[in-house]
């Protein structure tokens, strides 16, 4: 194999993130030195020659092997000059090229018993890679500059299924409805928890003060079944006393009878949660023909199912540190939110032409 497709291998090797740095640094890098690799590794993966780059007039033919030997022994890293007596703009550049790469992992990762970075342990670690130390203030400054946060982490559970199994079921779903016959519908399907007693999330506050949410003390609960229609953006939901069977059922009911009368087909996309797939709901199916059509996603993977993100956005902007004293008022400021999400949803999606 040529030298310079050994590229695209090593390319292949990096993270999604790593390429994104790529990608970025290529953009808008203000060392037009490391711009210009970055574009060369750039232009290797997506299949140009070296020859063919220095008719482009990005770089020497010499020039684009001499990255090619960087990226294929260093990766990203290779990219960056690192000889440490060439100027403070280079190791600077190497410095924060490496810093991207330790933050994305874990301490656990280079031999530190605690879990989570602090700017001491950053500033430790990152000396043992690059040799170059710097002060608590001066980390604090790049960590702000590099769009570094103090974030709060997403906790998953991992899929049980195999990366090809997953694959498989996800891709014969967005199959399915690249053929749908006219007359059919596909909607996402997930439930939802109300809460008297309010989710406690971040907001502004003025230096020096702690804004306080009130909380009913006994809470009081309200479930909603939710359909978000994947063609044209339309929200359906009933409500419940009760996460259970039934209240699923009637969101079928409903689609069935007042959503989509007219429709040949429905394709409920949805989790793997025991209440759609209960001996109930099997009963009920037999009464509905074939008008209903149950589509699982795989287990563990909420990111595929859209209306996961309404749920997400009706927390953000009402149940998130609400100040409703009853259950009632509560739930009519989430039918409003619902309401005026629903009209959005059907704006947006007419604009992008559907899914």
């Amino acid at each position: 194999m040529e030298l310079w497709k050994r590229v695209q291998q090593v390319w292949e090797r990096l993270s999604r993130r790593e390429r994104r740095i790529v990608r970025s640094f290529a953009k808008g890098s203000p060392n037009a030195v490391l711009r210009c690799r970055c574009k060369v590794v750039l232009a290797l993966v997506q299949g140009n020659s070296p020859s063919r780059i220095a008719e482009t007039g990005l770089a020497s033919q010499s020039q684009v092997y001499r990255v090619i030997q960087r990226f294929r022994e260093g990766q990203l890293a290779g990219l960056v000059d690192r000889r440490e007596d060439n100027g403070d703009s280079n190791i600077s550049w190497y410095y924060e090229t490496v810093l991207f790469e330790v933050v994305a992992k874990s301490p656990q990762e280079y031999g530190h018993r605690r879990p989570t970075w602090t700017q001491e342990l950053l500033i430790k670690v990152l000396k043992k890679q690059t040799r170059i130390r710097v002060s608590v203030s001066t980390m604090s400054r790049l960590l702000k500059r590099l769009g570094i946060r103090l974030g709060r982490p997403k906790p998953i559970v991992g899929c049980p299924w195999s990366k090809a199994r997953k694959t498989r079921r996800l891709n014969k779903i967005r199959k399915l409805m690249a053929a749908a016959y006219p007359g059919d519908v596909f909607v996402y399907e997930d439930e939802v928890d109300i809460h008297l007693n309010p989710k406690i999330g971040p907001d502004w506050m003025l230096k020096g003060t702690q804004k306080e949410v009130m909380t009913p003390g006994k809470n009081q609960k309200r479930y909603l079944a939710g359909a978000l229609n994947a063609m044209t953006g339309e929200l359906s939901w009933v409500e419940g006393d009760r996460k259970t069977s039934t209240l699923f059922l009637l969101l079928l009911w409903h689609l069935l009878n007042d959503v989509y009368p007219t429709a040949k087909r429905i394709y409920v996309i949805l989790d793997n949660y025991r209440i759609h797939s209960s001996r109930q709901v099997e009963l009920a199916q037999a009464n509905m023909g074939d008008r209903i059509q149950l589509v699982f996603l795989p287990p563990y993977c909420p990111d595929h199912n859209r209306i996961e993100r309404v749920w997400r956005d009706l927390h953000a902007n009402v149940t998130r540190n609400h100040r409703c004293r009853t259950i009632g008022h509560l739930m009519s400021e989430v039918r409003s939110y619902l309401k005026r999400k629903d009209r959005r949803l059907q704006r947006l999606y007419a604009q992008k032409g559907g899914h």
